[in-house]
């Protein structure tokens, strides 16, 4: 009970915020930092101004670092999520057709052992296409 008394609410708080401030301060910095090293429209020299810049003076580094190209580090952020998209969508696509594939290769084999006759062939290659 007598660490309360020693640390007041109101400093609790503050401490919460200045940790919080901390927190988000490290999560932008380094955001900046990911930018500056993705970028590929920047050269070798350009890329070592910026992370000197910010490295020195990372207040003032940082802040100059947004209003210059804050708007382009959205659009490239926006792009590489796209071709991420893309890439991912691609993926799930071929995927999905060589299941399609397979279930009909497995009914066409289910179909020449005679298992099942042609009518049920032809139901599951549709079921199999329409997935």
């Amino acid at each position: 009970m007598i660490i309360a008394a020693d640390y007041p609410f109101l400093d609790v708080m503050w401490t919460i915020l200045v940790f919080f401030v901390w927190v988000a301060w490290f999560m932008l910095l380094f955001r900046v930092f990911a930018d500056i090293f993705r970028r590929q429209d920047l050269s070798g020299w350009g890329k070592t101004g910026w992370l000197v810049f910010t490295i020195v003076l990372p207040f003032l580094g940082v802040f100059v670092y947004l209003i210059a190209q804050g708007s382009e580090m959205t659009a490239r952020s926006l792009e590489r999520m796209g071709a991420q998209r893309a890439g991912f969508d691609g993926y799930v696509n071929e995927t999905a057709h060589n299941g399609s594939a397979a279930e009909i290769t497995q009914a066409k084999q289910l179909l020449d052992n005679g298992a099942i006759t042609p009518t049920e062939f032809e139901t599951l290659k549709h079921k199999a296409l329409a997935a």
